[in-house]
């Protein structure tokens, strides 16, 4: 392992925000991990555990060890004629994966095309898109513990998933860093997921007849490239703020001020309401503020332009986040780690 000094982390968030790590190093194995744990390089200081940088906004440089996990592979653990249960390392990039799949035609993933980040982030944020979250096809995932460096790992139930949440966003929150995924897909008899957002209307677009894996990674990687920014030409990390969830009769209430207030049903007697409608609503879909701004074609997505401050990005994230409590008495919870 090699150790550097005052490294710049705008390569490796994309956000694209210019931020100095103190300490910095990139781990290739379990085994360096391991050995990075016992060591007081790790004990003694911060620590930031750094996978696609995908899902963080840096507000200031890290006064710490910040850790680069380059845990790659993607192995066969079995199969049968039906199944293929798969073991992906936490560095490798999610949509390495999803191509991987879609190419050896597992089915399973293909909706969560072109997410950004990396298998470990997956779990941890419990991704999701066009009617698919990545729970629904995790077996286990491995972990290592920060303070005894021991490996572990956790079953399905264990990981505790919720909307865009896990047990390692919670109650195990920097306790463990993650290892490596293990991922059961369909070999046939695949369930395609086709009804959410407009797959089946893109589908048509294409010229598809029939749903297949591919057809349907493509159609995502479709719809994604039409109304998301690219993160390698505008700087943001995808949907900044969660869908929130309230009380059906909250849901009603704003109804009768609102008409065309957009809601789905949820669990618990909930409603959840799309945040885009509502940051919309409030004004914010297309607004520019110097170098940063929410995008055009998508009001969750906040957006660097191009040498934008974090600290700035979360004053505006801020202000969204109170303008939509203001309208409409709903507090915005962000998806983003704020650092």
């Amino acid at each position: 392992m090699i150790f550097q000094n005052e490294v710049d982390l705008k390569p490796f968030n994309t956000f694209g925000i210019a931020a100095k790590a103190k300490r910095f190093v990139v781990v290739h194995s379990v085994s360096e991990l391991q050995q990075l744990i016992a060591q007081g390089e790790f004990k003694n200081q911060r620590t930031l555990i750094l996978g696609g940088g995908s899902n963080i906004l840096l507000t200031g440089d890290f006064d710490g060890l910040v850790i680069k996990l380059d845990l790659k592979g993607i192995t066969i653990v079995r199969e049968n004629e039906n199944e293929v249960v798969i073991r992906a390392g936490a560095g490798e990039p999610w949509h390495a994966l999803v191509v991987h799949s879609v190419a050896n035609e597992w089915g399973g993933i293909e909706n969560l095309s072109l997410i950004p980040g990396t298998v470990g982030a997956a779990p941890m944020q419990n991704i999701g898109a066009y009617g698919v979250e990545v729970k629904n096809v995790i077996e286990e995932v491995e972990v290592i513990h920060i303070e005894s460096g021991k490996i572990s790992s956790f079953s399905n139930s264990a990981c505790e998933f919720g909307y865009r949440e896990s047990i390692f966003k919670q109650k195990e929150k920097g306790k463990y860093i993650i290892s490596s995924v293990t991922l059961r897909l369909t070999k046939k008899n695949h369930r395609y997921a086709t009804e959410y957002g407009a797959i089946r209307e893109t589908m048509d677009q294409l010229g598809i007849a029939e749903p297949s894996i591919k057809a349907i990674s493509d159609a995502v990687i479709h719809i994604r490239r039409s109304k998301l920014p690219d993160p390698d030409k505008i700087g943001n990390a995808g949907s900044f703020f969660k869908n929130p969830s309230i009380p059906n009769e909250q849901y009603q209430s704003l109804q009768q001020s609102y008409p065309g207030i957009p809601g789905f049903v949820s669990e618990g007697k909930m409603t959840k309401i799309p945040a885009a409608w509502l940051i919309e609503q409030c004004g914010w879909k297309g607004k520019t503020i110097d170098s940063i701004g929410i995008h055009p074609h998508q009001a969750l997505v906040i957006v660097n332009y191009g040498g934008g401050d974090g600290k700035k990005i979360w004053q505006l994230a801020l202000a969204i986040q109170s303008s939509v409590k203001e309208k409409f008495n709903i507090t915005l919870q962000p998806e983003v780690n704020v650092i």
